[in-house]
């Protein structure tokens, strides 16, 4: 049936208007879905990461790196809708703090850059299909921000899901929307290549591309690295953060045995037996941050070599073809990972950075953190920790935005906070600051008044 299948997938994207790219790209995956691909990465075939250089050490000079910073663009990813914090729009338009949603705060940092280096930095989002009205309307707030001959936003392509019996494509009359799924992040090559705007930088002067995920307001526009990676000569370079206890989850780097290439592993690409060695923050000291610069030249010529398909690793994903129901079909949705690119272009680089350059927000409880007193947002907008970050567990009660925001209306005071536990449906009054190791488990709906201090000595 995978004939039958593939053929029937590449008509319906010929349908929708998807591009000969894309459908390129969607082929090739699909090939090696039919192969059994989307397997893992074995520890026995890679290497830890063990050394790089760290941003802390850089020196560069002002003028070199602001030369670096002036043939730079930003793009960040904002095809996400938060579903899984109960949101029906784009994530990127929720409230961080101040009043500022995070599309607020991107585009004030990318301002304030500009005018503090003198330079053009254009600012790109890629979207979705289902994020792209709600952003468009959104930046209309900031009409200063467009860069002449260059659009603000560009499209991320869309798939068919398959069905997990036959690999053909889905059929759901109910929600024919429900039918596409975007191919991951990965895609992001494709359709900066397919939309004209690689070859539209190019054409203006541009060398070097920074991405980063639209939720991180961490990856801030920065002159240093921008230098650091003009200087460096690499066609492409990834940010690591150095591994807590904490941070297991998250995908690292680590060199291929074979080749000595740098490659990307994440929890989906790693065996259930080896999680021990994945989740090892000795073994595996850094993570992957998945802010990354991309030497636009290289980018170019590649795709151009490949005919559009950059052979990234397929990451297979099983859901329902209705997310919120359990009881539809089952899907698989071929999906890549933008940081995969790494292997693909010999003489990769990473370097480590501050981790006040990884801020994302994934649940309610980073939304919390950077809510509170912890952080405070200098007049370049940029999200700063004043102290060591609690760890904070929130249960289910607060899973869903619209409930964390009636149940912790105001800022928390985290200043001094070692770890926040709260299990049960508890409400926080005005003004509460948490000290040292706080927990709260009730079977019954709970107040916390108003200036309270919960906790103790850390």
């Amino acid at each position: 049936m995978t004939d039958i299948g593939l053929t029937q997938a590449r008509d319906k994207m010929h349908a929708a208007g998807v591009g000969a790219a894309a459908i390129r790209v969607f082929e090739s995956h699909y090939a090696n879905l039919a192969d059994g691909a989307g397997g893992y990465v074995r520890e026995a075939d890679i290497e830890p990461l063990l050394e790089v250089d760290m941003a802390s050490d850089v020196d560069i000079d002002r003028r070199e790196a602001e030369d670096a910073l002036d043939r730079t663009a930003i793009l960040k990813l904002n095809g996400g809708l938060g579903t899984s914090m109960g949101l029906a729009k784009a994530k990127n338009l929720l409230e961080v703090r101040d009043g500022l949603t995070f599309l607020d705060i991107i585009a004030r940092q990318v301002l304030a850059a500009r005018q503090r280096h003198g330079v053009r930095l254009p600012l790109l989002f890629m979207n979705s299909f289902r994020t792209d009205a709600d952003t468009r309307r959104a930046l209309e707030a900031y009409p200063q921000l467009a860069v002449p001959g260059l659009p603000l936003c560009f499209l991320q392509n869309q798939e068919p899901k398959l069905r997990v019996d036959d690999l053909t494509p889905i059929d759901w009359p109910r929600d024919p929307s429900l039918e596409w799924c975007p191919p991951g992040h990965g895609d992001v090559y494709t359709a900066l290549d397919d939309s004209g705007i690689l070859d539209l930088l190019l054409e203006r002067g541009y060398e070097y591309l920074f991405l980063s995920n639209g939720d991180n307001l961490g990856a801030t526009p920065d002159a240093l690295l921008a230098g650091w990676f003009a200087q460096s000569s690499a066609p492409y370079a990834a940010e690591l953060c150095t591994r807590t206890a904490n941070d297991r989850k998250g995908g690292h780097l680590a060199i291929r045995r074979r080749d000595g290439q740098l490659v990307l592993r994440d929890t989906a690409q790693t065996a259930p037996e080896e999680m021990d060695f994945f989740t090892d923050e000795h073994r595996h000291p850094y993570f992957h941050t998945n802010n990354l610069w991309v030497h636009l030249p290289v980018l170019k010529r590649t795709l151009q070599e490949r005919t559009g398909v950059l052979g990234l690793p397929l990451i297979r994903n099983e859901k329902t073809v209705d997310p919120a129901d359990p009881t539809s079909p089952a899907v698989i949705q071929m999906e890549t990972a933008m940081g995969a690119a790494i292997e693909v272009f010999p003489g990769a680089s990473a370097i480590g950075v501050d981790r006040n350059r990884f801020l994302p927000v994934k649940t309610t409880n980073e939304l919390l953190l950077l809510r509170s007193d912890l952080f405070s947002l200098d007049e370049d907008h940029h999200l700063t920790a004043r102290g060591p970050i609690p760890e904070i567990r929130l249960d289910n009660h607060y899973k869903i935005v619209q409930d964390f925001d009636r149940r912790i209306p105001y800022p928390l005071g985290l200043l001094g906070a070692r770890s926040l536990t709260v299990l049960g449906d508890v409400s926080f009054g005005q003004g509460v600051t948490v000290r040292g190791h706080a927990r709260i488990d009730t079977a019954e709906p709970m107040l916390v008044p108003d200036h309270a201090v919960l906790g103790g000595p850390a």
